[in-house]
């Protein structure tokens, strides 16, 4: 469906009368009225109410929720300020708990395929079995609450089941794709010094095979506070622990017996440590809470990707993007979660879309650069495919272009909610998602998320409607990060969030929010590489690149492009009589690849003499991205203050071929 409307914009779907009456949004509406006698008649109306009436808000998705907690809450929220806002005070709960309290026998808790894995299927009762053994075995080895245990493992149900029971532990949990370079995962885990690691012996990626033991030993001599290693037989099933120093063998662990019991928590208590790259120093060791986290997803998923029992959700994700933290959070709604380890394209770009009719999938979610890179690849999934039980497509990591949008209608399903979200890792969750009750316009994320006081800001701190400003988050939200780990005062974390506007939120994204509450998000406004819905810290980059001898200087940048695409190019300065040939690139690319992550090999290297900098010698990354972007040199950069004027012309001519 396509028609004309709300003002020229282009309606693409529309909840029928049937859809919006089984909802489960709608069944908290009517909760609402008939427990609280609160009635709201419009989406519109009821965010409204869930951003001034905070704590009423969170205090009925408690009930609604019926979240169990072994301690009642004596205090909804401590006081409506950022950072240090305290939720739920007094009450003790668990995250794990929540999820086995939807253990059925009518669908399975997980299914699984990978490019050396058939799909299989996990029941709720070999789940609950396996994180119980797992529990149990960690407890054994000293793992107490409060502890870190870190995973350098893919996107495996081995994964899931050891996070699980480290939740059920009130252990903390950390986690790192393999495909992360070694240098990459110290930066991460050493901040955090971990007692345990769980491991895989390799995994196969795009039809390779990449085995991780010399890597994981690496890590051990890196990791100084290990006390245990267990690893996950995974690409040969014969893998042993030769080379590894105290170290297990995954099926070991799972013949230890026992009952599966809850540690129960405070609700700000750890639950698991996510990381968001600044552009200087070590990536930003997040740390969330068992309830925060606990409430969000129930919310997130429950109410706004309308999950359910009978649903079978899938995100295409890797553990090191925050998606996968989500992705085995539909296990808190009873929804099958799906999971997929392996290229989306290989051996081409079909395989995803076979997994979808394999699995009867209900939920498909994936990132921007996928669907657009389908689109232009002229699939027609829906015509060769049977998606029958597919009601949902979620989008997120980058903004969806408004093609992008038509081409899942036209090619994918004309009756889907296409919900394209916007949030991040910082959050772990949506401030800009779908709603079931919400028609879908062209390129706009149809809402703001419940609890979710967005706005667009100019740089007074005024608040716009149809303009383009700052995307920043006016009140408290439970999944909001406790603190950054080490972090001594809050400093970083102040300085990352909250110096741009005092006890606001600045997420750093450029927003422009509609008149009917709707959002078009524009891309980044902040030099963090974001590829792929994994955010890499441009130092990090550098750090990698200028390794190499033939590297004197480096400058990263990733931007919108005029159509939409996100463009990552690198800039070198070399040494003396070295050429930036084939081979240089090749080697350049590979170092990248090898020591930080794939998805952040640039799109295109390109040689300059210099790179700009200001006049105490840093290098001028936002600048050249707007001068990239299309904006004029004069607004973007202010020459009196660079140290070498003359390096900015190389950009100025290069924008012209972006634009």
């Amino acid at each position: 469906m396509e028609t004309e409307a709300l003002g020229g914009e282009t309606l693409l779907w529309a909840a029928t009368d049937e859809h919006i009456k089984n909802a489960n949004i709608t069944r908290y509406m009517n909760w609402l009225k008939s427990e609280k006698g609160v009635r709201f008649n419009t989406y519109d109306s009821l965010w409204k109410w869930s951003v001034t009436e905070i704590e009423n808000f969170w205090r009925s998705l408690w009930e609604f929720l019926n979240i169990k907690a072994s301690k009642p809450y004596r205090q909804v929220l401590s006081a409506r300020k950022m950072p240090g806002a305290q939720w739920f005070i007094g009450s003790e709960l668990n995250y794990a708990e929540h999820v086995f309290r939807h253990m059925s026998s009518d669908c399975p808790a997980l299914m699984f395929q990978s490019e050396i894995q058939p799909l299989v299927q996990i029941s709720w009762d070999e789940l609950y079995q396996k994180v119980s053994s797992l529990a149990n075995a960690l407890r054994n080895m000293g793992v107490q609450r409060g502890d870190r245990v870190v995973s350098y493992m893919p996107n495996i149900p081995q994964t899931i089941i050891a996070f699980l029971a480290c939740a059920s532990i009130g252990a903390v949990w950390s986690s790192c794709s393999p495909d992360f370079g070694t240098r990459s995962v110290n930066d991460r885990f050493n901040q955090i010094k971990p007692k345990v690691l769980f491991a895989v012996d390799g995994y196969q990626y795009g039809g390779k095979a990449f085995d991780c033991r010399s890597a994981v030993a690496e890590l051990q001599k890196f990791l100084s506070t290990l006390e245990n290693t267990i690893l996950v037989p995974y690409l040969d099933p014969n893998a042993n622990t030769e080379g590894l120093e105290r170290a297990l063998v995954w099926e070991t662990l799972l013949k230890e017996s026992g009952e599966l019991t809850f540690e129960q928590v405070p609700f700000s208590h750890p639950i698991w440590v996510v990381y968001s790259s600044g552009t200087t120093g070590l990536p930003k060791a997040l740390v969330h809470g068992h309830g925060g986290i606990l409430l969000e997803f129930m919310k997130f998923l429950g109410l706004h990707m309308d999950l359910k029992p009978q649903d079978r959700f899938f995100w295409f994700s890797t553990t090191g993007w925050v998606m996968w933290n989500i992705l085995q959070g539909g296990l808190l709604t009873g929804a099958t979660s799906l999971l997929y380890d392996g290229s989306p394209g290989f051996p081409d770009l079909e395989v995803i879309w076979k997994f979808a009719e394999k699995t009867e999938m209900t939920i498909f979610g994936t990132s921007a650069a996928y669907i657009t890179t389908c689109m232009n690849q002229q699939m027609k999934p829906g015509k060769t495919y049977n998606l029958n039980n597919l009601k949902t497509v979620g989008s997120t990591g980058s903004p969806l272009s408004p093609e992008g949008f038509k081409w899942v209608y036209d090619q994918v399903k004309e009756d889907v909610l296409l919900g394209s979200v916007s949030g991040g890792t910082d959050p772990c969750t949506a401030f800009l998602g779908c709603c079931p009750l919400l028609p879908v316009i062209s390129g706009e994320l149809q809402c703001r998320c419940l609890g979710v006081n967005a706005q667009a800001f100019d740089e007074d701190g005024n608040p716009l409607i149809e303009k383009v400003g700052e995307l920043v988050i006016t009140d408290p939200m439970p999944s909001m990060p406790l603190y950054l780990w080490n972090d001594p005062g809050n400093q970083r974390y102040i300085e990352s969030y909250f110096d741009m506007y005092p006890g606001k939120w600045r997420h750093g994204d450029w927003v422009k929010i509609t008149p009917r509450g709707s959002a078009v998000i524009l891309g980044r406004s902040d030099s963090t590489i974001n590829r792929m819905g994994v955010r890499m810290g441009s130092s990090e980059i550098y750090a990698a690149v200028e390794d190499l001898p033939e590297v004197i200087d480096s400058l990263v940048i990733g931007f919108e492009s005029a159509e939409g695409k996100y463009l990552m190019p690198l800039f070198v300065v070399l040494e003396e009589g070295v050429e930036l040939d084939h081979t240089l690139k090749t080697k350049i690319n590979k170092k990248i690849r090898n020591t930080l992550s794939p998805r952040h090999v640039p799109d295109e290297i390109y040689a300059v003499s210099e790179v700009p900098k200001t006049l105490n010698e840093k290098k001028l990354e936002v600048p050249v991205k707007k001068i990239l972007s299309g904006t004029p040199v004069e607004k973007a950069v202010n020459i009196d203050s660079m140290s070498n004027p003359e390096s900015i012309e190389f950009f100025t001519k290069l924008a012209k071929e972006f634009n």
